[in-house]
Order: structure tokens, then sequence, then C-alpha cells
């Protein structure tokens, strides 16, 4: 299995290369997504790939959308590079489990982010102000701490290189309108609440996720990535512990390397390879565990 920076897929337009994923138009309803083993932490692209990310990105984001296709439609239309297009066929190397074929859709401009634990923005947050996107939070919460219900926290969608910023419901609903904001609301909340029973039976604990969302003919489909470990934080739950920081299968471990090693102004430092490896290994774990298949 190849790892893949970057595609360049001549027989088609590339509409995006964002931070993981180039998006190729097949045609005026459909998009080639290929996920890439590029990582970003703080808003920028990283030197160095982590080898396989977007294979396990990919699998299991078609995984948790399966899953949950009783709760909201998604946009896949192929998985198996096998039916890709025919003109495809001299990518299939590249593509073989990192690529899907997509309705394409029109996304909601904000990020949905479900939040069952308190930490990372979240918690600094709830330091200065006791709440959490308009949320008011219980007096005397520690870090890591279970909350009493999950809560919605939306923000916006930020450009490479720009942060996400933290926004309240009312703004979040002034942007994408009443009814749809309900409706990724309540479909967030749910998704998030079976997927933290299905993944704490198999040792994980998800501490908050991010969804998206999309319209296709005027009606509500998920899209992009679904509880991964680049869009959401997964704690090994027998080594949970709350009031402290917590070990991870996400991309935490690196972030917390690169916060002890660059001062986020200059460009980002090379990965040693043992920081490289032991983040593959941590992507893969929370992989297994969730799936029950070894990839490698």
């Amino acid at each position: 299995m190849k790892i893949v920076t970057k595609t360049e897929i001549s027989e088609y337009p590339l509409v995006s290369r964002g931070k993981v994923r180039d998006i190729y138009e097949i045609d005026k309803d459909k998009l080639l997504i290929v996920t890439t083993d590029r990582m970003s932490a703080f808003d920028v692209v990283l030197p160095d790939p982590i080898p396989y990310k977007g294979v396990i990105l990919n699998l299991l984001t078609i995984f948790w959308m399966e899953k949950f296709k009783h709760l909201v439609s998604n946009h896949l239309i192929e998985t198996d590079v096998k039916n890709f297009p025919h003109n495809l066929k001299k990518y299939e190397d590249e593509l073989d489990n990192r690529a899907v074929i997509v309705k394409k859709a029109k996304p909601l401009e904000i990020e949905c982010i479900v939040r069952g634990y308190i930490t990372g923005s979240g918690w600094k947050d709830y330091l200065k102000t006791g709440s959490v996107c308009g949320h008011k939070l219980p007096d005397g919460l520690v870090e890591s701490e279970k909350l009493p219900t999950p809560i919605f926290t939306p923000s916006t969608k930020a450009e490479i290189g720009e942060h996400d910023v933290n926004i309240t419901l009312t703004q979040a609903a002034e942007k994408i309108g009443e009814d749809n904001f309900k409706q990724v609301q309540d479909i967030s909340i749910k998704i998030y609440n079976s997927a933290t029973e299905y993944a704490f039976s198999k040792g994980i604990i998800i501490a908050d996720t991010k969804f998206e969302f999309g319209l296709i003919d005027g009606k509500l489909v998920l899209i992009d990535e679904v509880l991964t470990p680049d869009s959401s934080r997964f704690w090994p739950k027998d080594e949970y512990e709350k009031g402290r920081p917590q070990k991870s299968f996400d991309k935490q471990y690196l972030r917390d390397w690169l916060s002890k090693n660059w001062d986020k102004k200059s460009p980002p430092p090379r990965l040693p390879q043992e920081i490289i490896e032991n983040t593959k290994n941590k992507y893969l774990e929370a992989y297994f565990r969730l799936t029950g298949e070894k990839l490698f």
C-alpha cells in the first residue's frame, strides 16, 4: 500500500486540495474524495505525512456512515475502487481504501461539534467564563470531567492556516437557518450518543467530535469525515481519570509534541521518526478497537 501525500489526477478537475483531502469533480453531481496521508495540526499542514493515515480515516468514516445511515443519509455513492470509472484504473494503487465517490452536496457553513467531556478549547472557555458556546456549565468541573449531558457547540469553518472560531447557538442558527440548525443539532447529538455507547464497549471514550453536513436537493446529509482520530478525541477507557489531560488514540499526542517543540509562528518542524510511528500506531489502534479489523 502506497503512502500518498498528494494526488495528480488529470482526468478530472481538481476542486479542492485541503489540509488532508484532494477533491475532484467527476461530473456535475459527483465528486471523488481522496484522503491523503497529509497531517495537519494547529491549522497548518506539517512537512511529514503519517503513513496510511488517510486509509484509516477513510475506512473509519465509511464504517460510521454505514452504522448511522438509519439516523441520517450520507453522501456516499461508491467506496470500492474496483467500481470507480474506468479512467481511474491507472490510479488504483493510490486510491485503494482511501478514496470514495460521493454525491455533490452544498456544505452547511458551520462545524457541528458535540462535547461529552470538558477538554481542549472548551476547557479553556470554561475556565474563563464558566460556559462553552453559550452553554452555562456547573461550577467546579475539573479538566476531562464528563459533562452531565453532551452539549452542541458549533464553530465557524476556517480556511487553511486560519482558526475555527466557537460561536453561539444563536449565531449558528443565523448562519444556516433555524430549521437546518435544529436538524443538525438533534442528529449530531443522536449520533454522538450512539457512537459513545458503542465505542465505550470497545474500550474507547469519545470525549468530543466534529460532524459536517450538507444539503442535496434540500435534504440534509452527513458529509466529510465521521468520528475519526482527526475529528475526535479518543481516550483509552481503562486509563481515564478526570482532573488531568488524558492519553489518547488521536492527534493530541502529536499536538503535545508540537507544543513543546514549535512556537507556532515559524514553519512547523520536521517530525522525528518516533513521533511519526507512534502517531500512526495510535490511529491503527483506534481503528482496530472500533472495527475489530487489523489493517496491517
